[in-house]
């Protein structure tokens, strides 16, 4: 299967009509045609179900075609990182974590991490889910996680980063979103969104405001679908800290609890190359000095 095979595809996909797609890519319909011929043929399956009227994409197809769609857009943006740091960069250092704010001060230590190592390249992976697994395959250089989440993997090094407490996520109209600091006994008669992952220290919390039994509850499977409902005055939530984007949307208000998360960032013990120690070290100098920063 070729590049040209997969672009033919998708735009056939797109156009289902063989003389249009064949002039879309600047190639004969025989041409075509022919090529569609040898990928059905590679895969072992119809791809299109061909008519008079053109072509339609069987069930089979349809799958097979999105699958090739984002497996393009993949090899795209591929090309182009590597264009960019073969033309400015001699080393490249990735750092996955679930969501850009969790690192609030990502962009500044970049920046700050440029002006005495402005050829080295510093790659954001953002990965919801399957980041642990991921950073132990040695996909990424430096992984942000709850320290908790570290203590049984070997062969990393867990740089302490700041530590995050328990905030109250309510929409701006909201009574509670004027208050200093929120207490168990602010929130009964309240609804509350829970689960959607949350670490073991905000479920502790979360587990003990529902066994008061003077809250209404209901379970929300990510935090983004948790702010949607926040936003529609479905019900108000708990959480950490670090995902606080700062943008205003919503008021964050302290929660009063004992629950803490400690955030660290790995690396690979194996990992000697200096620029990921003065970056880790970048990054540290920056949450040192943000005492009064809300995290």
């Amino acid at each position: 299967m070729t590049t040209k095979q997969i672009d033919y595809c998708i735009e056939l996909a797109h156009t289902l009509n063989f003389s249009r797609a064949a002039e879309n890519m600047f190639i004969s319909q025989p041409t075509l045609t022919y090529q569609i011929k040898l990928l059905e043929e590679e895969v072992g399956f119809t791809i299109f179900e061909r008519s008079g009227k053109g072509a339609s994409l069987k069930p089979a197809g349809t799958q097979f075609v999105s699958f090739l769609a984002g497996m393009r857009e993949d090899l795209k943006r591929a090309v182009e990182q590597g264009q960019n740091f073969s033309a400015t960069y001699r080393d490249n250092i990735s750092i996955s974590l679930m969501v850009r704010q969790a690192v609030y001060f990502l962009p500044e230590a970049i920046r700050l991490f440029a002006e005495t190592n402005g050829d080295v390249q510093i790659t954001p992976v953002f990965q919801y889910e399957n980041g642990v697994e991921s950073f132990l395959r040695n996909e990424v250089d430096i992984l942000f996680a709850l320290k908790e989440q570290t203590k049984q993997i070997p062969g990393i090094t867990a740089h302490e980063l700041f530590e995050s407490r328990v905030y109250l996520i309510a929409d701006r109209d909201d009574p509670l979103a004027g208050m200093n600091i929120i207490r168990e006994e602010d929130l009964y008669g309240r609804t509350i969104m829970v689960g959607g992952g949350s670490p073991p220290a905000l479920k502790a919390v979360q587990n003990r405001l529902i066994n008061s039994g003077k809250i209404r509850y209901f379970n929300s499977p990510d935090h983004d679908i948790t702010l949607t409902n926040v936003a529609a005055g479905r019900g108000i939530c708990l959480a950490p800290g670090f995902l606080n984007d700062h943008s205003s949307q919503f008021a964050w208000v302290p929660y009063d609890c004992e629950e803490t998360f400690s955030c660290v960032l790995c690396t690979h013990k194996a990992d000697k190359r200096p620029c990921v120690s003065s970056f880790i070290a970048v990054l540290k100098g920056l949450y040192r000095e943000a005492v009064a920063f809300p995290l």
